[in-house]
């Protein structure tokens, strides 16, 4: 079983950063990826990585503003999140998938078997 621990979550204002983390508790996983679910909303990508390679995928909501990257000695992945819109508060959850499955769907929930607990993000206008 995979665990993952997400942490970053704050209040922000619009147009400000943070950077979310999220450490797991293997290394051999296929990709990691951060979700978003706000109030009412599905739950949806919002970037990946794969972990050979280290290919990224974004939703085209957060293109140009979200970073995904790695640190494979430290089994964590992080979220850099710049000019941060009132549409982007939610709760983001970090995701891993250790079989494959989302190499061609990277951004669709389905393919992840692990999920952390996740963690707030909220944006003021």
């Amino acid at each position: 079983q995979v665990q993952l621990v997400e942490s970053g979550g704050s209040s922000v204002q619009t147009g400000g950063s943070l950077r979310l983390s999220c450490v797991g508790s293997e290394y051999t996983l296929y990709s990691m990826a951060w979700f978003r679910e706000a109030p009412g909303k599905a739950r949806e990508g919002v970037a990946s990585i794969r972990n050979s390679g280290g290919r990224t995928t974004y939703a085209d909501s957060v293109k140009g503003r979200f970073t995904i990257s790695k640190d494979s000695d430290k089994n964590t992945i992080y979220l850099q999140m710049n000019s941060l819109k009132p549409e982007d508060t939610a709760v983001y959850f970090c995701a891993a998938d250790r079989s494959g499955g989302s190499y061609s769907r990277p951004l669709v929930p389905t393919y992840y078997a692990f999920w952390g607990r996740g963690t707030q993000v909220t944006v003021s206008s």
